[in-house]
């Protein structure tokens, strides 16, 4: 299903609509403030098994991110980090970053693999901001690439219905989305690295 939802004002029947496709294990495809993604609910462990499946990676191997939509979800995935990692990451989130923490004992047991790090977002987009706020837990996500050598993200919504309409549950259309990924951060050793420079420049 292909669903037109306004990103200035989100409405709550869409937003529920949303929610009760995800509380049964269902997969979306939606916009944040870079590239389209795809993503489950976080304690849906079916739907990541299917969001492996369609992109063709186990589990264990795929680099997942969670999505978050306030700042007091971090603790509940991630080990304790100091001061001036909490000052960077609230001084650029809202925003189109990822940033890698050291993963607390919660993620392998979601995951079921041994991970050690875990990716955070936190777009800049009162869509995925809604969803979250109603569903009351993270996302959990991974960007969609396209197959295209050239064109690494589809930017057209309805593009990316066509693609994923026998895959996926539902695909959002909040308009068109950037063909640029979020810039990935890792502070695991307490300083910053940029991994991969994307869409948003960070702010220290």
């Amino acid at each position: 299903m292909l669903l037109k939802v306004y990103p200035e004002n989100p409405a709550p029947k869409h937003i529920r609509q949303i929610i009760q496709i995800l509380d049964k294990g269902g997969v979306i495809i939606f916009p944040t403030d870079s590239v389209y993604a795809m993503g489950c609910s976080l304690y849906q462990h079916k739907s990541v098994d299917t969001i492996a499946k369609i992109k063709g990676v186990k589990k264990e191997n795929n680099n997942f991110s969670i999505i978050i939509n306030n700042l007091s979800m971090l603790s509940e995935y991630t080990r304790p980090f100091d001061n001036r990692i909490f000052r960077l990451i609230r001084k650029n989130l809202p925003g189109p970053f990822t940033f890698i923490f050291n993963a607390n004992s919660k993620v392998p047991k979601l995951f079921q693999s041994k991970k050690k790090t875990i990716g955070i977002r936190m777009p800049n987009n009162p869509i995925v901001d809604a969803i979250i706020e109603e569903l009351g837990h993270p996302l959990l996500t991974t960007s969609i690439h396209d197959d295209d050598d050239v064109v690494e993200y589809t930017t057209d919504p309805e593009l990316i219905y066509e693609r994923y309409k026998e895959k996926v549950d539902l695909v959002i259309d909040g308009g068109y989305g950037d063909n640029e990924a979020s810039t990935v951060v890792d502070v695991t050793t307490g300083t910053t690295e940029i991994l991969r420079q994307g869409k948003g420049i960070l702010s220290e």
